[in-house]
């Protein structure tokens, strides 16, 4: 009898710190509406924390800015990342390449219906060698970007590199396959052609003025982290639902129905 209410007040009490967390992500979530509202019920929260052992701490990696996903798309509709690896803050190169996939995979789920490749725009601006990531890092995200993610990357635009980073290049340039070689432009302010090039993918009135544009480029990283963890909510929402059509644009499809569990064993008899 003992041991029985011993169980049901620990359950008791973990219901309760559930449900503190499901408030605690609500708070951090701000207020919702529309979609957002739809997706992010209380069961879909709960989800979402089991399944990240209701830890949703940022993640430190993103702090600086360093990398992020636009509020803009490029003239084609593209979602466009962007990387400023002046702004470089951890030297752990497993835990750089955890971060650009995970951007990769978001920038992917929000690419424009019927478009399957996203723009990268590259500021150079504080880069030293002190903050530049390694050449093996480097290889492996090469590595990965080819290999795991074919013809995802549109172009990337190395914006204002300084001469020293041409040295690094050298090297790193052999990595690419030449049809990857071909996407990346090397993008100067003072030159006609650069900015020629820019304003024929980008409207230059939402382009930051760190790429050649009118417009500011404010990192928010709270208000960033926010912003992923809803759509983490809302994917994972999607993908919790049973019986349920999961028909994904941009080259992702899903399960039209859960399949049911093998049994291992015959049932007994």
């Amino acid at each position: 009898m003992f041991l029985w209410r011993r169980q049901t007040q620990d359950h008791q009490d973990d219901d309760m710190h559930r449900d503190a967390k499901v408030r605690e992500l609500k708070d951090a979530l701000g207020p919702l509406s529309g979609r957002s509202l739809q997706f992010c019920t209380d069961a879909c929260l709960r989800r979402y924390l089991v399944a990240r052992n209701w830890n949703h701490e940022i993640a430190h990696e993103g702090e600086t800015g360093k990398a992020s996903r636009a509020g803009f798309r490029d003239r084609l509709g593209r979602t466009v990342l962007i990387m400023r690896p002046g702004m470089q803050n951890t030297t752990v190169g497993e835990e750089n390449i955890r971060h650009l996939v995970y951007l990769l995979e978001n920038a992917i789920l929000n690419l424009s219906e019927g478009q399957e490749q996203m723009s990268w725009l590259i500021d150079f601006t504080g880069w030293t060698i002190s903050t530049n990531i390694s050449i093996k890092t480097s290889r492996d995200i090469v590595h990965i970007l080819q290999n795991h993610y074919p013809e995802r990357l549109a172009l990337a635009f190395l914006y204002n590199p300084p001469r020293i980073f041409e040295a690094f290049w050298k090297v790193v340039k052999y990595f690419l396959d030449p049809k990857t070689f071909e996407k990346v432009k090397f993008v100067y302010p003072n030159k006609k052609e650069s900015a020629e090039l820019m304003s024929s993918y980008f409207d230059v009135e939402n382009l930051p003025s760190e790429f050649g544009g009118k417009a500011t480029l404010k990192y928010d990283h709270e208000e960033f982290s926010r912003m992923m963890l809803q759509e983490e909510v809302k994917t994972a929402s999607y993908w919790g639902f049973e019986y349920k059509p999961c028909h994904l644009n941009n080259g992702y499809s899903g399960p039209e129905k859960v399949p049911e569990p093998i049994a291992l064993a015959p049932p007994a008899s």
